[in-house]
């Protein structure tokens, strides 16, 4: 048996029920991995994009307080089941900020990690679901618990009480009234979404990201709900650096926060307001060029977004400057959504200057900026692609169901639990802050950048859901 597939054997041995531990209900999700559906920035990207947003579907769960967990500081032990979790959460890349969960030290300065790292303080959890942000990571539980690590500069944590960073999953209690049942997290702040449909937001606000209007704090500790949005059920949310993204039960897209670069996707601006640019939106603002067109998926990027329809039609729009809308243009911004040159898709997902889409058939396309080889076109084909361009190689007799994105590097999931990466390793990049920042985020045991798919050597355990931040990387694994 392999390390990573001793790692999980070892945790779940570990596990000790207590006396007050789920003593009358055993809950179970059906076929909750098959209901995950996934977009990143990002993930932001970083959550820049990559990480975007994991969109999950919960069954019957139940959200609460157990009676070792107390609401100060955001967090406390965690509450023991006593039948056996089927699902790990592993997590890889820079270790800075605590970002990965995985040190018992307070230090901000967690070693990295080139490869897939199981984390045994949530080996007594079921976890369902996985977001990274920029040096943050946030996981969704089947009983609808979310748990937040990393860098909490801004509040992305949920909790003012906690200090600037975390090294260890704590769970995210104040504001939240109700099981959640979706997670996403962007650079620097952070979002749920519970059972009935309403959002909570926490995080950064500078930019007007979190939805709560005008006079809104600009840190925003405690999850807080986006009363604007009461009264439409939200199945999904993307964040991306200083922007948001919301999908509705009826298909309907609202967007929010920094307009730059018209990554909210609201048109040009009239009268004098058009020669200073898109302006922030501070509520969530409906999308108008979608209202007669019905949106299955959303992702939001650094400075980007897309979505993907139910006919599967491809719409981005933002910063384009980099190829990465793939409508065959670089000359700048495109505020106004529009439609690619693509066969049918069903998820896409934004980076840091680069988008990926995954089709219906399971192939990958991806298009824009190709730093550090994170298109995944080859050593061959290094420069931009400004239409989108399937990715072959080892992806080309695989059938992906996932596409993740992050700063400069990418991952795919196929049908067999398989996990692809490609792009930056996390050795020093172009720009400055890339030499400090710690890598091994492609989980193939070194620093070095691959510039097309390599398959992460994770045996005894398939891949359900995967998530890349800024530099690090978290997914979902089941034991086979």
């Amino acid at each position: 048996m392999d390390t990573f597939g001793k790692q999980m054997k070892e945790s779940r041995s570990r596990i000790t029920p207590t006396p007050h531990a789920w003593q009358e209900d055993k809950f179970e999700i059906p076929n909750s991995e098959t209901r995950i559906a996934s977009s990143t920035l990002a993930s932001d990207t970083r959550g820049v994009g990559g990480s975007a947003g994991i969109g999950v579907s919960c069954g019957r769960g139940c959200f609460g307080l157990g009676p070792e967990l107390g609401r100060e500081g955001g967090g406390g032990a965690f509450r023991v089941r006593l039948h056996r979790a089927k699902h790990c959460v592993a997590l890889w890349g820079n270790g800075d900020h605590g970002r990965l969960g995985l040190s018992s030290a307070s230090s901000s300065n967690a070693a990295s990690r080139w490869e897939p790292t199981v984390c045994e303080s949530l080996a007594e959890l079921e976890p369902i679901a996985v977001a990274c942000g920029g040096a943050h990571t946030l996981v969704l539980t089947d009983e609808g618990r979310v748990l937040a690590t990393g860098l909490n500069d801004h509040g992305q944590l949920g909790a003012e009480q906690l200090d600037t960073h975390q090294s260890q999953f704590v769970e995210v209690v104040r504001g939240l009234p109700s099981r959640c049942v979706h997670i996403a997290a962007g650079y620097n702040h952070s979002g749920a979404i519970t059972d009935d449909g309403a959002v909570y937001v926490w995080g950064s606000n500078a930019h007007g990201q979190l939805g709560l209007g005008k006079k809104a704090e600009k840190l925003v500790h405690d999850p807080t709900r986006v009363e604007a949005l009461r009264g439409i059920r939200v199945k999904k949310l993307a964040l991306g650096a200083e922007h948001s993204l919301a999908l509705s039960e009826d298909g309907d897209v609202l967007s929010w926060g920094n307009g730059s670069s018209g990554r909210l996707g609201h048109g040009r601006q009239s009268g004098p307001l058009r020669f200073f640019g898109n302006s922030t939106e501070f509520l969530p603002r409906l999308v108008d060029f979608f209202r007669e067109i019905r949106i299955h998926d959303i992702a939001a990027g650094l400075m980007h977004s897309a979505c993907v329809d139910f006919y599967g039609v491809v719409y981005t729009f933002g910063n384009g400057r980099m190829c990465q809308l793939g409508n065959g243009s670089s000359r700048g911004d495109i505020p106004e959504p529009g439609a690619l040159a693509l066969p049918a898709a069903r998820q896409v997902a934004c980076g840091g200057y680069h988008t990926g889409a995954v089709t219906r058939l399971g192939d990958l396309y991806m298009c824009g900026s190709n730093e550090n080889g994170c298109l995944g076109f080859g050593y061959k084909h290094t420069d931009p692609a400004r239409f989108p361009m399937k990715v072959e190689g080892p992806l080309t007799t695989q059938n992906v169901l996932e596409v993740a994105c992050g700063w400069k590097h990418s991952c795919a999931l196929t049908d067999k639990g398989q996990l692809f990466a490609w792009g930056w390793g996390g050795a020093e990049g172009s720009y400055s802050s890339d030499g400090r920042s710690g890598g091994g985020q492609l989980g193939l045991g070194n620093e070095f950048d691959f510039n097309e798919p390599t398959l992460v050597p994770v045996k005894s355990m398939k891949g359900v859901q995967v998530s890349c931040g800024f530099n690090h990387t978290a997914a979902i694994f089941k034991e086979c």
